[in-house]
């Protein structure tokens, strides 16, 4: 096949660990492991492609009316806001994403995250191996609270998939759930689930998770006056996309001892400037957007994003935008 697909952010989906191969049986395949992010940079590296993936880089109106030649973006993830979708669609593109990919593995983050700020589990090791065990009058020793999940009420902002995934592993900790979410699905298989508005779920909830998409609506959701609703025994954890917490208002909380702890995967800026002010906030644990990157996820966005572009070539698009 006489295929032109560019890859301009390949390392991200596949640093090494993968194969391309599949693709080259339906065309010309090149990976740049990374393009810099402006019109200029893409449109001349994606000059005369017929088909482009991308996992983050932006194709905005401008760069996409530098390509009359592209037919076909997709997007190696599910999140698909680098793409001007409006003008995409007024230039014919059809524009694919992967959705469901990491839900086992941003499930399996959420709950790292809380039980690192209920157990402080990396803490208390390097204590041990600093000594301090040794040293000990006792047989044990904590140095920070040691918090049980059992009882305690998970409120889940967002209960689509992921959410309700993560609701699943709650109930297996013994946690009640409520959540609130804009499409109020049937949860009657779930003993005490109850709907909540935003206020309510942060009010009751000793932990809230975020599992929505960024829209206009959720952009900054958690901000100081939402904050001041929780209660200060609560944990704030997000996996899902940085800007719909304001960072600063929670930095505050959390120094000011507002809030107990947050546990976070996703910034509002990535990667974030050095004056990040969660970088110094009290019980905050900050991992670098990784929580959809175990190799078994990024197989799966693989081999989802291969059947997207067979599904297009061949007439039969799926999980277009």
């Amino acid at each position: 096949m006489n295929q032109k697909i560019i890859a301009v952010d390949g390392y991200t989906l596949n640093p090494g660990d993968l194969s391309w191969d599949p693709w080259r049986e339906y065309g010309k395949l090149t990976v740049f492991e990374r393009t810099p992010y402006t019109t200029d940079a893409i449109a001349e590296r994606c000059a005369g492609a017929t088909a482009v993936l991308t996992n983050k880089t932006p194709f905005t109106k401008e760069t996409l009316a530098r390509l009359p030649e592209l037919k076909y973006i997709g997007v190696t993830a599910t999140g698909y806001n680098m793409i001007d979708i409006v003008a995409a669609k007024e230039q014919g593109i059809v524009v694919t994403n992967v959705p469901g990919y990491g839900t086992p593995s941003v499930v399996q983050m959420t709950f790292a995250l809380l039980l690192e700020l209920t157990l402080r589990v990396q803490r208390h090791s390097d204590a041990v191996m600093a000594g301090k065990w040794s040293r000990c009058p006792d047989f044990s020793f904590w140095d920070y609270p040691l918090v049980e999940l059992s009882g305690k009420t998970l409120g889940i902002i967002g209960m689509g998939h992921i959410g309700s995934k993560v609701a699943d592993i709650a109930a297996a900790f013994g946690m009640t759930v409520i959540g609130n979410s804009r499409t109020q699905t049937d949860q009657s298989h779930r003993t005490g689930f109850r709907w909540a508005t935003i206020p309510e779920l942060l009010k009751r909830s000793d932990v809230v998770s975020i599992h929505c998409p960024l829209f206009p609506e959720t952009r900054g959701l958690i901000n100081k006056e939402t904050l001041a609703l929780m209660k200060t025994t609560a944990f704030l954890l997000n996996t899902s996309r940085g800007p719909i917490i304001i960072e600063q208002d929670l930095a505050d909380a959390l120094n000011q001892g507002r809030l107990a702890g947050a546990g976070l995967d996703v910034l509002s800026t990535e990667p974030p400037p050095a004056g990040n002010p969660l970088f110094t906030a009290k019980n905050c644990i900050i991992t670098p957007h990784i929580s959809w990157a175990t190799k078994e996820a990024r197989s799966r966005l693989m081999a989802g994003a291969l059947s997207n572009f067979a599904g297009w070539l061949y007439g039969a698009p799926i999980h277009c935008l």
